[in-house]
């Protein structure tokens, strides 16, 4: 097996499992601030040891980049997680991995990109895709009526803003990689967003300022593997790059969405209907498309 090619499997495998971690930790009302702060620090020890750092970098590019990326990341992230306490995780995996879209807008828009007649066509798959996530909810949740139904809707409404949110830091990589900004430093800062975008929620939205939280329903156990499993994604990403075609390897490593919601359906008994299905395939077919 190619190198490259490789190294994306293991990029699909940290970042479905991580999405999942997401899902196990939000069925339980745990502090997520912590969670994510708790991520971001492991996650920049993890890239601190096994990712040297260049001291010779453009320091102006680098700063901006990381910071516009760090509060894009984390607060895309909260969102996620947020949406993953009411919808499957399948569901959420899938519209968050399509922030190529708004991508390839943004970049058409304000980079000077021009999206091929394939990217149109994947940006259309990604439309079908979210529309049939939503008509499953209606079907699966009561989505519509009553109470139960606004909480599905807003549920949806942060995942697609989180989805935003994501498509946002591609938009600062690619701004700020064009201007010299250093990958490395970049996600280090990265980590240290997830560290404070976390604590602020924690204090000003969860209102939670007590230490003793850390201990609650095993929140250090799944802070530690998920800011683990983010190290390794974004390492097996940036190594899929090095020794493979970013055509080959990027496709693949997005794909972590269907394995997601093979294991929200295998361990947690998510529901399954001929919506959810066609929406796997125009998320698949959109992934595929938007990257040609």
């Amino acid at each position: 097996m190619e190198t490259g090619i490789f190294y994306a499997l293991l990029s699909l495998a940290s970042t479905a499992v991580n999405d999942f971690v997401f899902k196990l930790f939000a069925r339980k009302k745990r502090p997520q601030g912590f969670f994510i702060a708790i991520i971001g620090i492991f996650w920049f020890l993890f890239l601190l040891v096994f990712q040297p750092v260049p001291m010779d970098i453009q320091v102006s590019s680098t700063l901006l980049c990381g910071c516009l990326s760090g509060v894009f990341s984390a607060g895309g992230n909260i969102l996620l997680i947020a949406s993953m306490r009411v919808l499957p995780a399948g569901a959420c995996s899938t519209i968050y991995r399509l922030n190529l879209v708004p991508v390839i807008l943004g970049a058409w828009l304000f980079l000077n990109e021009t999206p091929s007649p394939f990217q149109w066509a994947g940006a259309f798959c990604a439309f079908c895709a979210v529309i049939l996530f939503s008509m499953a909810g209606r079907e699966g949740n009561g989505m519509g009526s009553g109470k139960r139904g606004k909480v599905v809707l807003r549920a949806f409404i942060m995942v697609i803003a989180a989805m935003l949110m994501r498509a946002g830091m591609g938009l600062s990589y690619r701004y700020g990689f064009q201007h010299g900004a250093c990958r490395e430093w970049v996600t280090l800062i990265n980590s240290l967003f997830w560290v404070a975008g976390g604590l602020l929620y924690a204090f000003f939205v969860e209102r939670t300022c007590r230490l003793q939280a850390l201990k609650a329903h095993h929140l250090m156990q799944y802070g530690i593997i998920s800011g683990v499993l983010v190290a390794l994604a974004v390492l097996f990403m940036a190594l899929s790059l090095q020794f493979g075609a970013a055509s080959v390897v990027l496709p693949i490593a997005q794909m972590s969405f269907l394995a997601t919601w093979l294991l929200g359906r295998i361990f947690l008994r998510e529901k399954f209907s001929l919506f959810i299905l066609l929406a796997l395939l125009c998320g698949t077919a959109a992934v595929l498309l938007l990257s040609l």
